[in-house]
């Protein structure tokens, strides 16, 4: 906004003359965007600040620029004035998201270039999603890590350990938009409680493997993801090393070096697609490590909707976190992914889990630690 205002080069070719600054509340506009430690004043040398009329609320530059702060919890006062550009801040808690946008677009009409900025912690708000697949919006992203030279020592490490790769850790500290569905097989709440820091000693442990149809950069994913059962029947997934654009060679040998990094007891392979020819890959890569062959005869929400109710059952526990495996979980519905993507990582966790609890096949069971 400093730029913008002052008509520096790279943010515009000559000072804007009205600029809107929208906040959650007005005290919110005003100890963040205004007054704040980050916020438009402090952005500021002393000699060349704005002037803040709080009663008002309004900042004047001396070049005549002028931003007039509002809450997003007003639409309506948004309906009249005009201006160059906008900075909407914290969009993703608006109560009134879309009806504020609504309103200040009719608004943004002076200048050369009437434009707007938003900055948000992400939230799968529809309002956001739409502003960040508009091909005529600029996105930028930026963690929390990327601030860290201004933060206390310690606070990176302590909400990593406490919250890195849990549904709150990727919207807070990744600031990345957590989806999640009505129909989904599984819910964000449901993952988070079944998650735990590490496994027990485990009876048995696999390695299961979907193989992609082909190895090009648009093909499927290969999906490779371990889980374990501890004496009591409990499952717990342990690690996903699924694979983008593998070739065969590559995803067989990832999936060999986490079967012996896990000391499991076999590699369980669908081999709808392939055949033979997976097994005989696996073993050009290790022949010592056993192939257990699975087929799938029923559609893939079939197959999931049983080691679903595993979960609901609280008869399963993720071991850390695995964000992408869980994107994919609580984007499943009986259509598959909201994205249409293949649901690569879910096919393989689906496989371990169902030769672990669900097939009545499991081997003699042999205990160690991880």
């Amino acid at each position: 906004m400093r730029g913008m205002a002052g008509g520096f080069v790279d943010f515009a070719d000559k000072p804007v003359a009205r600029i809107a600054l929208i906040g959650e509340t007005w005290a919110d506009a005003r100890d963040v965007m205004v007054e704040g430690v980050s916020g438009i004043l402090a952005a500021h040398d002393k000699w060349d600040r704005p002037q803040w009329e709080a009663s008002r609320r309004r900042l004047t530059w001396r070049n005549g620029a002028i931003a007039q702060v509002f809450s997003a919890e007003d639409p309506e006062s948004l309906r009249g004035p005009q201006f160059d550009a906008a900075w909407c801040d914290e969009v993703a808690k608006w109560r009134h998201a879309q009806e504020v946008w609504d309103m200040l677009q009719f608004g943004l009409r002076l200048g050369e270039w009437p434009r707007a900025m938003v900055t948000t912690t992400p939230r799968p708000l529809a309002l956001l999603k739409k502003l960040m697949a508009d091909p005529a919006n600029v996105v930028t992203r930026a963690s929390t890590r990327a601030n860290a030279e201004n933060l206390a020592p310690g606070f990176l490490r302590a909400i990593e350990e406490r919250y890195g790769g849990t549904r709150l850790g990727r919207q807070e500290i990744d600031g990345a938009i957590v989806e999640e569905r009505a129909d989904a097989l599984w819910s964000r709440d449901m993952l988070e409680r079944v998650r735990i820091p590490l496994a027990p000693p485990l009876a048995r442990i696999v390695v299961a493997v979907d193989p992609p149809a082909a190895s090009h950069k648009r093909a499927d994913k290969c999906g490779i993801v371990a889980a374990g059962v501890d004496g009591d029947g409990l499952v717990y997934v342990l690690s996903d090393v699924t694979l983008a654009a593998a070739k065969p060679a590559e995803w067989a040998a990832r999936a060999t070096a986490l079967y012996h990094e896990l000391q499991a007891d076999a590699l369980v392979v669908e081999v709808n697609q392939g055949g033979d020819m997976v097994a005989s890959v696996i073993a050009q890569a290790d022949s010592s490590v056993p192939v257990m062959k699975v087929r799938a005869t029923r559609g893939k929400y079939l197959r999931a909707a049983p080691v679903a109710l595993l979960y609901e059952q609280n008869r399963v526990r993720h071991a850390g976190a695995f964000p992408e495996l869980e994107d994919e979980m609580c984007a499943f519905g009986p259509d598959g992914l909201l994205n249409g993507a293949s649901p690569d990582r879910l096919d393989a966790l689906v496989w371990a889990i169902t030769h672990l609890a669900l097939d009545g096949k499991r081997a003699t069971p042999r205990v160690r630690r991880l």
